[in-house]
């Protein structure tokens, strides 16, 4: 008969590698993961925000947290955090591929080559280097690998040509995937968050020039008229690795309905630099 502190945990004692986990999406799944019992091992760039969620982590429980500083855009670093996860953990049942960046909203203009370049591989490189690397684990365990990509994949954004490419790289990429390892009884699936109410959506509406303006624009764009919260990022991750064991290859919108109804889309009345 399961104890009764640990009765509800939904990942009991499974390892769960999550990219990019100090702060915003990434740090929602390490804080859900650890809550419902799961050893999470994260990575970041930064040190002092990684260790500092460790050991809130650490001290909450149910679950551990494991932090390794990691710059996504180079393989010896990814290579470093699998091989420190298996080395503490022994196996690998979930990896979360989170870490990226936004750019500014730029016009293709002035968007160089290397600008691209650089971008696919920080928002797109990274996740195929984190899956190669974890996929013989996870094959061991019959795993699964969670990818976050996002709603602009699908819908399109103003001035993110290169931002917009990389996350429908990543879309195609987890349907690919997903197709080379069910063989392996291994799934692949990815979400696409709408506007979730992250450090980067602060400073966005901050550099505005209008904070709370920029702010309820976001609000706004979604049905539910509200941004989605880390939490809610960190249980759609729970439910794809927990809950969701008879789906592979697909993706699933964390969007509050932004897709959906139609907008004032008109972008020939006025011409403007405004790509918000």
């Amino acid at each position: 008969m399961a104890d009764s502190a640990t009765a509800g945990l939904r990942y009991k004692d499974k390892v769960t590698i999550v990219t990019g986990g100090s702060k915003g999406i990434g740090r929602g799944c390490v804080e859900v993961f650890v809550k419902h019992g799961s050893k999470v091992v994260f990575c970041a760039r930064g040190e002092s925000e990684g260790k500092a969620l460790e050991s809130e982590m650490n001290a909450a429980g149910p679950g551990e947290a494991f932090f390794i500083q990691c710059d996504v855009t180079k393989e010896a670093d990814i290579k470093k955090v699998i091989d420190l996860a298996i080395e503490k953990y022994g196996k690998i049942d979930c990896l979360i591929n989170n870490a990226g960046q936004h750019p500014p909203h730029t016009a293709i203009d002035d968007i160089s080559a290397d600008d691209f370049r650089s971008l696919l591989n920080t928002n797109l490189v990274n996740y195929f280097l984190f899956s190669k690397l974890a996929l013989p684990y996870l094959r061991k365990t019959e795993g699964n690998i969670i990818n976050c990509t996002s709603l602009v994949a699908q819908i399109g954004q103003p001035g993110a040509v290169a931002y917009v490419s990389t996350k429908g790289g990543i879309t195609s990429f987890t349907k690919a995937l997903a197709i080379d390892e069910a063989k392996h009884n291994v799934r692949v699936n990815a979400f696409s968050p709408g506007n979730v109410w992250t450090p980067m959506w602060e400073t966005e509406a901050r550099n505005s020039g209008n904070y709370e303006a920029a702010k309820r624009a976001g609000a706004d764009a979604q049905l539910c008229g509200r941004y989605g919260t880390l939490e809610e990022s960190g249980l759609m991750c729970l439910f794809l690795a927990a809950d969701a064991t008879f789906c592979t290859g697909i993706d699933i919108n964390l969007s509050g309905g932004a897709e959906l109804n139609y907008g004032n889309k008109n972008r020939r009345k006025e011409k403007t630099s405004d790509w918000s």
